[in-house]
């Protein structure tokens, strides 16, 4: 079959694209902005530019499809019309795919049942209402917490247990959820195509456990030997629980506000056939976090909620940061001799995260704990693999732009609050030359200050930095 891949970018269309791969289909992935995507599949896939709350970008999408994936959403988004946004998106996306050949529509929400609904169901639920009214049939899959690795649900979970001996928290951690791990999600959205059966139905979808957000934690903490006493307490209010989640986690306050709103709602599923239908083994909670950690250790994530994620910064689309200006702009260039390209190359691969950078690490945290305070990400993302980096991964407080170990080039880009814009470069050319090129493109009066006041530090580290990485390679030489 010839399928619309929407999201492509995020956590879960990145599962999901492989296997449809591997079952044979022809796949079209829809990106915003064609930079960002990391094609790992070359001629496999076909990629187009749609953005899906530009009307006319639509016209991008084929006629000839047979089945259309709609895995969009704006959870994370820092702005407060999200709402509005993901209806515009669902009625732009109907309108077109009503114009193709597409007979079926796969939808992945959020589980609906409770009457009082977070503004994040809400929306999910107002997104089945438009998509249902049309001349397609609509196939809705509604599904609670994801257990995988990489997932928001997994790294909340991981960041909360192993940074807390104690935890102080509000009441909703009571209420029942019904985790479903990833592999169970991509088994039921695969499994769904073309079944007749499945046309015009929504269903519930969700693990073999129902459990409280506690039991999820202690559960989590036994699995990793892990003593850990949680406190319920009444008089928490949404606003300091989100910034309880903040500052713990490693998600965005926005996330995290929207995250606490729905975790007040129970999402139990109703009963349903489809995993008998379609021959799935639901896969229990204990499982599911069994499976993300061995992926984990073996630095295999796939996908992560993190890298999905993006800052502001980032509406105009990577191509319009991937060249990297010289007028108006303050550098720090660092240059050394090199012999083992490919030592240097995968040391650099390695940077951030828990390997640090090499130099100066608690510099980069304080730096990271004065971004957080002022809404910044931080240092708490990390990043996806401890050996692997792509374009598009969020490192830390920076996101790649490029990853390319054939021209030797690793592109950093600033997403920590700065007045002005930061690019961070390492490059080896012919010669086994090394750059390190930091540049800053400072915004009026008070982006040269910070640049001038961070000036002695920067010279410390960065020279630090590049000959922690030349020094590693000497130990090497000599060892050799």
């Amino acid at each position: 079959m010839k399928i619309l891949l929407t999201g492509v970018s995020g956590y879960i269309a990145q599962r999901l694209l492989p296997v449809l791969l591997q079952n044979g289909h022809e796949v079209v992935c829809c990106v915003r902005d064609r930079n960002r995507f990391n094609n790992k599949y070359s001629k496999s896939i076909t990629i187009i530019e749609v953005d899906f709350l530009q009307k006319d970008s639509l016209q991008n999408i084929p006629n000839d499809i047979d089945v259309a994936f709609y895995l969009i959403h704006s959870m994370s988004s820092s702005s407060g019309d999200f709402e509005e946004k993901e209806q515009l998106c669902a009625t732009n996306f109907k309108d077109r795919i009503q114009q193709t050949t597409a007979k079926q529509v796969i939808y992945l929400s959020g589980i609906v049942n409770e009457k009082e609904l977070s503004k994040h169901l809400t929306s999910r639920k107002n997104v089945e209402v438009i998509l249902s009214q049309s001349t397609f049939a609509l196939t809705t899959l509604r599904a609670g917490i994801i257990v995988g690795s990489g997932s928001a649900s997994f790294e909340i979970i991981r960041d909360l247990v192993e940074k807390l001996p104690v935890m102080i928290t509000p009441k909703w951690l009571n209420t029942k959820c019904q985790p479903i791990a990833i592999r169970n999600v991509v088994e039921y959205l695969n499994g769904v195509i073309g079944i007749t059966e499945t046309y015009h139905k929504n269903y519930d979808i969700g693990g073999s456990d129902i459990l409280s957000y506690k039991e999820m934690l202690l559960h989590f903490a036994k699995m990793r030997g892990l003593k850990r006493r949680i406190i319920i307490v009444p008089v928490m209010t949404p606003k300091i629980s989100s910034y309880w989640l903040y500052f713990v986690t490693a998600t965005s306050y926005s996330l995290a506000k929207n995250l606490v709103n729905s975790m007040k709602i129970e999402v139990i599923c109703k009963p349903n056939n489809l995993a008998l239908l379609l021959g799935i083994s639901l896969i229990d909670y204990d499982t599911s976090i069994e499976l993300a950690f061995d992926t984990t250790e073996q630095n295999q994530v796939l996908s992560s909620w993190k890298d999905a994620q993006s800052s502001d910064i980032f509406k105009q689309g990577f191509s319009h940061y991937i060249e990297v200006p010289n007028n108006g702009c303050f550098k720090d260039v660092k240059k050394a001799q090199i012999s083992d390209v490919n030592f240097v190359l995968d040391k650099i691969w390695r940077i951030g995260g828990k390997n640090g950078w090499y130099y100066g690490n608690w510099l980069w945290k304080i730096r990271g704990i004065l971004d957080q305070l002022v809404g910044g990400v931080g240092m708490r993302r990390g990043r996806k693999s401890d050996i692997n980096i792509q374009k598009g991964d969020a490192l830390d407080f920076w996101r790649v732009l490029i990853a390319n170990k054939e021209e030797k080039r690793l592109l950093l880009f600033a997403e920590m609050k700065l007045p002005g814009e930061a690019w961070l470069e390492f490059r080896i050319n012919e010669n086994n030359l090394l750059t390190q090129t930091a540049t800053f493109r400072p915004l009026g009066l008070l982006g040269r200050l910070y640049w001038y006041s961070a000036l002695p530090l920067h010279y410390f580290i960065f020279r630090g930095m590049l000959k922690s990485i030349v020094k590693e390679e000497s130990k090497k030489d000599k060892a050799d």
